[in-house]
């Protein structure tokens, strides 16, 4: 697997100098995911704008969030985000029963947020063609056609991290290095 490079102040396109900036005020210091899309300016800022807009302007509560993203997160295998999204989690106050059964693959405690798994698992395995029957049980869990689209954002932003996560094999941060996760059944390297 090839490597990315990371980037700081020091380093990056000056498009990214203030996306850096942004980072540090957000989160108290440069996520690694940061500091490699920061080699693309319009990456950085794209996984920005995606990121704010599904955390503030979504219909969905913490705990759906926190189902869409790590759903996504766990069927990319994405070893940088299911730990990240863990901790983002655990400060949103979601409960630790919700994010052991995302990164175990095991039963949600409500029919809802099980629909709301299943919903984002069939738009990510089918390349958002899902079949009426799986559109259908979304809309019967009680969301409807704005959750819909909103899944889609959560598809766009997870696919920019967790895709470049995979060819930078980023290492995961030190305050989420904690959440360590592999994917269950996963072969040790």
């Amino acid at each position: 697997m090839t490597k990315l490079d990371r980037y700081d102040e020091a380093t990056a396109p000056e498009g990214s100098l203030p996306l850096i900036e942004r980072s540090r005020k957000a989160f108290g210091r440069l996520p690694g995911l940061h500091s490699v899309m920061a080699g693309s300016p319009a990456l950085l800022e794209g996984y920005q704008v995606l990121h704010r807009l599904f955390a503030e302007a979504t219909a969905f509560d913490a705990e759906e969030k926190t189902v869409v993203w790590q759903t996504i997160n766990v069927y990319h295998s994405c070893h940088y985000c299911v730990p990240a999204h863990t901790g983002i989690a655990k400060m949103m106050g979601v409960s630790d029963e919700i994010s052991t059964a995302l990164r175990d693959e095991t039963p949600l405690p409500s029919e809802k947020l099980e629909a709301l798994r299943t919903f984002t698992l069939a738009m990510v395995e089918s390349r958002g063609n899902p079949t009426d029957e799986e559109l259908q049980a979304f809309y019967d869990a009680g969301y409807g056609q704005r959750q819909v689209l909103d899944v889609i954002l959560g598809i766009a932003q997870k696919v920019m991290s967790n895709y470049t996560n995979h060819i930078a094999e980023t290492p995961v941060d030190a305050p989420m290095q904690k959440f360590a996760w592999t994917k269950a059944g996963a072969k040790a390297a």
